[in-house]
């Protein structure tokens, strides 16, 4: 990256600033995490949400991240799980702001490419946290947990605990949302795999036809999306004991259904995410097992990897054999079971968020 294109790049930063102020206000909200403004580098976090743990975490990353690397960091979020939207809109902002890049978790990863392509074309490095863009290539690269081996490791320790109790398995499969966004995705077929069901096609939520499975529904990722989703599943097939949740909101809100069909003794709920509340719930025996990721990671690296960008042009590189940088997962249940991997509560509750 040549000093000229930075100082234009800077000038375009200066002139746009009262804009890009008044547009953060109205679009939920921005911050620089202790980086002054002027000539430092612009960057951006785009979250999904901001009340999601998960994001909260990620934003006090990048924030600590950006304090230490002198770049003045700018936040948004969606306002809800989906919302497409206020992300496109955030990322018209940081092109207009002359940001160097930015991270994102996008809501959509089909519906944001046409907003990251032209981030691109500005000359700005896009990365993709959490959830891979569909393609993949429309980020310049992803820093996440392999959503997939996340799924794997509790569908592997379901069927380890299942057949070690000799039962049979009626599954209900909760997942995000209709749109099967990447994260979703990969979760609930990695999970389907581990306990030895036929998938089909691995990207497509559903084409399953594996009888032990009752059905899928949605959530939104959230404690009410799963209240609901678990009743209706419990309404199409009261047996149901083995609950697929797309992450440990949705898995409270199952929780809570189970226990108003007095049934949260005899049904084993497995998830992902590995916040400190999720890490109770398996403590406390509400869930069996989780998939712990590490969001404050994620966002620290990819701010690190958006300043060095910004000083030289140096684009990250990959974990080798991945198409993405893998940021870690480790299996948390106090139920260990032969040949599966895992830590303890007491390793979750040392390494949580939320």
């Amino acid at each position: 990256m040549s000093q000229a294109w930075t100082a234009r790049r800077r000038a375009a930063a200066l002139a746009t600033g009262m804009a890009a102020a008044l547009a953060l206000a109205a679009c939920g909200g921005g911050d620089t995490g202790g980086a002054a403004s002027g000539s430092q580098p612009v960057v951006g976090l785009i979250t999904k949400t901001d009340t999601n743990p998960f994001f909260v975490k990620m934003k006090e990353g990048a924030q600590a991240a950006a304090a230490t690397q002198g770049v003045q960091l700018q936040t948004f979020a969606g306002k809800q799980d989906g919302d497409n939207e206020s992300q496109v809109q955030a990322i018209e902002n940081l092109i207009s702001a002359g940001a160097s890049g930015f991270l994102i978790t996008a809501n959509d990863s089909k519906a944001i490419v046409p907003a990251l392509d032209r981030a691109r074309q500005a000359g700005m490095l896009v990365i993709a946290l959490d959830t891979p863009i569909d393609p993949a290539d429309a980020a310049d690269t992803t820093f996440a947990t392999d959503n997939y081996q996340a799924g794997l490791l509790i569908g592997q320790w379901a069927k380890a605990k299942f057949d070690a109790e000799g039962k049979q398995a009626r599954i209900a499969m909760l997942d995000l949302s209709a749109n099967q966004v990447s994260v979703d995705v990969q979760r609930d077929q990695g999970f389907l795999e581990g306990f030895g069901v036929d998938v089909g096609d691995k990207t497509r939520i559903g084409d399953e036809s594996d009888p032990r499975i009752v059905g899928h529904d949605v959530t939104d990722g959230a404690e009410e999306g799963g209240r609901t989703a678990m009743e209706n599943l419990l309404q199409k097939d009261p047996s149901i004991n083995l609950v697929h949740t797309i992450n440990e909101p949705a898995a409270a809100g199952a929780y809570e259904a189970l226990k108003a069909a007095g049934r949260q003794n005899d049904v084993t709920i497995v998830s992902v995410d590995g916040g400190c509340p999720g890490v109770e719930a398996v403590k406390s025996g509400a869930i069996g097992a989780t998939s712990q990721q590490y969001p404050l990671k994620m966002a620290s690296l990819g701010i690190e990897a958006i300043a060095k960008f910004a000083k030289d042009g140096t684009k990250p590189e990959t974990t080798a054999g991945k198409s993405f940088y893998d940021t870690g997962v480790e299996l948390i249940t106090d139920q260990p079971q032969p040949g599966v991997p895992s830590k303890d509560t007491a390793f979750g509750a040392a390494n949580c968020w939320g």
